[in-house]
């Protein structure tokens, strides 16, 4: 079954997780968004170079039964692609979520709330022809286990006691709403892409460069289960300074992998184990 060949494939690549349900891969863009997760990882971490020379480490969370591959990809959808699926081949991952910053697209979503995916759209497929854009767009619908525990958590508030001494009680909002991924950064509400949007992609929530091409990635690696979430850092209004991102970003990748690592805690405790699989009998 899927839970003894993660396990196996934990012994192969020499990593011993913490317990008997494989590896998640948690990736980020930034060094920022990276720290945001890494701190909340138990135990020594263990790193793992691809031989191709990518940098992963290895961590747990208290208490779950599966090891936590956290790497850094930078920005873009093609190198999102490319990194993940080198992330989800080598560690055999049982998912694969997506955590960071993104700008709000829509009125109502606060600097410092968190957008789970509940859809990708890849925005920038389509064709030019006679001064008009004609939209192709990629859609990636978000896994329905993963999607309706964090909904559960956001209702029982699953999260609220998992603040940090950098922010205190946990006052964000968490918006279930589709994702908006391209190739440039957003900081206008009246570009072409901003009306784009707009029209097309009315129900987007956030905007950002990379979720479309880790979709991509799990959705040609057997359909694995991908997750994004991210914090807005910014409202795309025009408005951003560079000074903001000092202000804005590490309080956004904070709240983003609290969320993020609390759907995966939940997620996990979920599976069965192999032990308990092999004690079960055949329905009558």
């Amino acid at each position: 079954n899927a839970a003894v060949e993660h396990a196996s494939r934990a012994r192969e690549v020499g990593i011993v997780p913490q317990g008997d349900k494989g590896f998640v891969v948690v990736l980020t863009a930034l060094g920022l968004e990276y720290g945001a997760v890494r701190e909340r990882l138990t135990g020594r971490l263990q790193r793992r170079v691809h031989r191709l020379g990518t940098v992963f480490e290895i961590g747990q969370l208290q208490g779950v039964a599966a090891s936590i591959v956290l790497g850094r990809i930078g920005e873009g959808n093609i190198s999102a692609a490319v990194l993940a699926t080198r992330a989800i081949e080598e560690f055999s991952a049982r998912a694969v979520v997506f955590v960071g910053v993104a700008g709000a697209v829509k009125d109502g979503v606060e600097l410092g709330d968190v957008v789970v995916a509940t859809r990708i759209y890849a925005v920038h497929s389509g064709k030019e022809e006679n001064d008009r854009f004609l939209g192709r767009p990629r859609t990636f619908e978000a896994p329905h286990a993963l999607l309706d525990l964090a909904e559960h958590l956001n209702v029982t508030r699953g999260w609220s006691t998992l603040g940090s001494k950098e922010t205190g009680p946990l006052d964000f909002r968490v918006h279930f709403k589709p994702i908006a991924a391209g190739e440039v950064v957003l900081n206008s509400r009246t570009t072409p892409l901003a009306l784009r949007l707009h029209e097309h992609y009315n129900d987007v929530a956030a905007i950002e460069m990379e979720s479309a091409g880790i979709a991509q990635a799990a959705h040609l690696s057997n359909a694995l289960p991908a997750l994004t979430v991210r914090g807005i850092s910014d409202k795309t209004d025009g408005l951003k300074r560079p000074a903001d991102d000092g202000t804005w970003q590490p309080i956004a990748a904070n709240h983003a992998a609290i969320v993020a690592l609390a759907i995966i805690r939940e997620w996990i405790d979920s599976i069965p184990s192999p032990s308990s699989m092999h004690d079960e009998r055949p329905p009558k």
